[in-house]
């Protein structure tokens, strides 16, 4: 069965076990006991965005791969020695580090591919 990672997101188990779940808002609507059982596996789910990121987010149990399908994007990591800039355009990745707050800013309406464990994730505004 073929996958809109748009308007589905998959989990992937430590076991291996790949589960399909709804996206979007239906998933962010789940009971927050039940999103936080989906963070300790790795969720892959894909977004669109037409305007800057409202909020800095963290995820301290793993690093996130973060995938720039189409657009144009500057992620910002904030790091010991200061803010770094990653500038993506038309398409490329960067894995951010865990424990590692990282927001974007957006030049162009771009579709980002995310893969992370989201158990503990923080967020505070920008």
């Amino acid at each position: 069965m073929a996958l809109n990672p748009q308007h589905s997101y998959v989990h992937l188990a430590a076991d291996g076990m790949a589960t399909e779940l709804p996206g979007g808002e239906q998933f962010w609507s789940l009971p927050e006991t039940e999103i936080e059982r989906y963070g300790s596996g790795w969720l892959i789910s894909e977004y669109e965005f037409t305007a800057d990121w409202p909020n800095w987010e963290m995820h301290p149990e793993a690093d996130e791969f973060v995938y720039l399908l189409s657009g144009s994007i500057r992620l910002l990591l904030e790091k010991s020695d200061g803010v770094q800039e990653l500038v993506l355009k038309d398409s490329g990745a960067v894995v951010v580090p865990r424990g590692v707050w990282h927001t974007a800013k957006v030049h162009l309406p771009s579709r980002v591919l995310h893969v992370t464990r989201g158990a503990g994730t923080r967020h505070r505004a920008v």
